[in-house]
């Protein structure tokens, strides 16, 4: 039985003089293989490599990190931007946009749903502490894979109808968010202070940004665990339509 390929983004770290390289959290490679799929780590390329990622794949985990560097939705930086790396973002924005074009599925996570967002035409909230006062806390300070806020899902939207509930607690790892929504997509899930915290993309069977970690959650609860096996199986039925 063919399993579908699924493509992680990654990004770039340096630990010391004789460790460095492409990076991404193996809580994404991990809720892949546990849901049917498997997981191909995806480095920052130039564009001819990126085109045989949109061909090798069945689908796409666009994944968290650094910042998105303003400049890709024209803004300066604002003093409380953190660490951004250009070239991930142009390697990025291309191929969302060739993975659109070729109709793939597409879950993006985190910094992910911002960059979905940018690559559509909207804005991102550049530090929601510093620009937004009445923010709830969306930097938690407990583990990883521990909720800490409510969100409230829409009942008209996939993520409902995939996760049948009405709100959900996650956990919450970003100082960004989604500022001016990109025409075309659809908020389906919000925090309590009107934050957003999911979207999904009009006319597309599944392109869906999801702004907390479902992936390291999986394991505590099995309604993010459904989120990924819907995700792997339309990634499965794309192969063969």
């Amino acid at each position: 039985m063919t399993k579908p390929i699924i493509g992680i983004t990654s990004s770039y770290i340096k630990q010391g003089m004789y460790m460095e390289g492409t990076y991404v959290h193996h809580d994404y490679q991990k809720a892949i293989l546990e849901t049917g799929g498997v997981p191909i780590v995806l480095p920052v390329a130039p564009s001819d490599v990126l085109d045989r990622y949109v061909d090798m794949c069945d689908g796409f985990i666009f994944s968290g990190g650094e910042d998105v560097d303003p400049r890709f939705y024209n803004e300066d930086p604002h003093p409380k931007l953190g660490f951004f790396y250009t070239e991930r973002d142009e390697s990025e924005l291309y191929l969302i946009k060739k993975v659109l074009e070729k109709k793939k599925p597409i879950l993006a996570i985190c910094r992910g749903i911002q960059l979905l967002n940018v690559a559509l035409g909207g804005t991102v909230i550049q530090d929601i502490p510093s620009q937004r006062k009445s923010a709830l806390q969306h930097s938690q300070t407990i583990q990883r894979d521990k909720t800490s806020h409510v969100v409230q899902i829409n009942e008209d939207s996939k993520l409902y109808q995939l996760l049948n509930r009405e709100t959900v607690m996650v956990n919450s790892l970003h100082h960004q968010a989604i500022n001016q929504l990109a025409e075309g997509l659809i908020t389906t899930a919000t925090a309590r202070d009107g934050m957003i915290e999911a979207v999904e993309l009009e006319g597309n069977p599944f392109v869906m940004g999801i702004q907390w970690h479902p992936e390291s959650m999986v394991r505590k609860d099995k309604t993010m665990m459904v989120l990924f096996e819907e995700f792997v199986r339309e990634a499965d039925t794309s192969t063969k339509s």
